[in-house]
């Protein structure tokens, strides 16, 4: 006989601070983490570039927050289409090599055929789709291991881009260099910060107060288990203050600068794959392949049309981040995309995806992208090199990983999981212990089966 306790709490939670950031799953702890790092991070370079170079050459200013921003949009776009392919327990090293057949395909397609740049723009997403259903009909329906596929897909498509090319520059005209280096214009009005910058900001506060008065009615009709007001008051405060701050540096640059074009469609990709990856079936079918292949392929689950299409996906955002980067280099060049699928795959694994498959967020990856943003923003400002950089690189990423694993193999929860224990055992009454500090209820008696 099985007696399960319903439990009140009373009282402060440590687990109502985990529900201010976020999800009860393993990933949402480790982008707890995670989002803790960055912040750390950001501070400490905040003091160190602040004491070395003066307060205008300190991390938080408008000009080193847009140059973070057109600097690595590229990669975190990556990121949003690597984090589904390695939910899936695959892995795509060509992004890079895509990226780059794409911009010379493109670059040339305006200079060589004068083809516009808004169709220009098109070309290139179609040449992505063409190289990601390539390979994904490899991996999905012949079975070659992905590493494989796309090991061959990065030389491959390396060679054709330095083909085409003829290791040459190829520069691209003004209209489609917006998508690089374009802003968020003026709309006349006689004051000392762009206007429609400020207005996306209050945009999304609007969102986040929504967003959360929904969360909240859908847990009350659900009769599911809710943090406090206060806590969802607290969270939307804070993420508000973060919006309006971030935003008015954005707004406060120099003149002619505000929110860059490609933090806009970097933010569109955020909210249009979470959605996604969250609220919809073919969402629900990557997570359910990446944790359980078979057990997905009998719940009716086709985990190879699911493998196609993530591969087709990460090869369009590829070229798409092929193109950002051609527009704001003005040129393409015979070393565009070197390395970015080792930054792409460092920014997901950071940002709290597991190596085995199954877990992974795109809020995530984007966090775990902005940790290696300013770790090379900051570095360089500090005057380090690459040699530096490099090497810092690979240890934040060795340890992100290597201390879960570690921990996993050892039968402990992460470092955030230890420290969120205590709400575990609140959510599982299988394994609580009695605390003094709960009421507890037994369960009602069912006179039907005598139990």
């Amino acid at each position: 006989m099985t007696t399960d306790l319903t439990t009140t709490k009373r009282g402060f939670h440590f687990g109502d601070i985990r529900k201010m950031f976020g999800g009860n799953g393993t990933s949402s702890l480790r982008q707890f983490g995670i989002l803790g790092s960055l912040i750390v991070i950001i501070a400490l370079f905040e003091i160190l570039t602040l004491l070395r170079n003066g307060p205008n050459g300190a991390t938080l200013t408008p000009g080193n927050l847009i140059n973070v921003i057109n600097q690595y949009s590229f990669i975190l776009i990556l990121a949003i289409g690597m984090v589904m392919v390695i939910i899936m327990g695959h892995i795509d090293l060509s992004v890079g090599s895509v990226a780059a057949f794409t911009g010379i395909i493109v670059a040339k397609a305006m200079a060589d055929w004068n083809l516009p740049w808004p169709l220009a723009i098109l070309l290139g997403l179609g040449v992505g789709a063409l190289v990601g259903a390539w390979q994904g009909f490899w991996v999905a329906y012949v079975g070659v291991p992905a590493f494989i596929v796309t090991l061959a897909g990065m030389l491959f498509f390396r060679g054709a881009q330095q083909f085409i090319g003829d290791a040459q520059t190829i520069p691209v005209p003004k209209g489609f260099q917006v998508i690089g280096t374009g802003y968020l214009p003026e709309v006349g009005l006689p004051l000392n910060f762009n206007v429609l910058t400020m207005l996306l900001a209050l945009l999304a506060v609007a969102w986040l107060v929504f967003w959360e008065i929904r969360t909240r009615r859908i847990q009350h009709k659900m009769g599911s288990d809710s943090a406090p007001v206060w806590v969802s008051v607290v969270k939307v405060v804070l993420l508000s203050v973060v919006v309006l701050a971030a935003a008015w540096m954005f707004a406060t640059g120099r003149p002619g600068t505000s929110f860059p074009v490609p933090g806009l469609i970097l933010l569109a990709l955020v909210i249009i794959y979470s959605f996604v990856t969250r609220n919809t079936v073919f969402g629900r079918h990557i997570y359910a392949v990446g944790g359980n292949r078979q057990a997905a392929r009998l719940s009716g689950v086709k985990d190879r049309w699911v493998d196609f299409f993530v591969m087709m996906n990460m090869s369009m955002m590829a070229a798409l981040a092929g193109m950002i980067f051609v527009a704001r280099s003005q040129a393409s060049g015979p070393n565009d995309g070197t390395g970015w699928e080792l930054d792409a795959i460092a920014s997901v694994f950071i940002g709290g995806a597991a190596v085995a498959g199954g877990i992974g967020t795109v809020v995530g990856s984007i966090i775990g992208g902005l940790v290696m943003a300013f770790l090379n923003n900051g570095l360089a400002l500090l005057g380090q090199g690459s040699d530096v950089v490099s090497m810092i690189k690979g240890l934040v990423l060795l340890l992100a990983v290597g201390i879960d694993v570690w921990n996993k193999q050892q039968g402990r929860p992460s470092l955030i999981g230890f420290m969120m224990r205590r709400s575990a055992r609140q959510q599982d009454p299988a394994t609580a212990t009695f605390e003094p500090n709960k009421t507890y209820q037994a369960p009602p008696v069912d006179k039907t089966s005598g139990k």
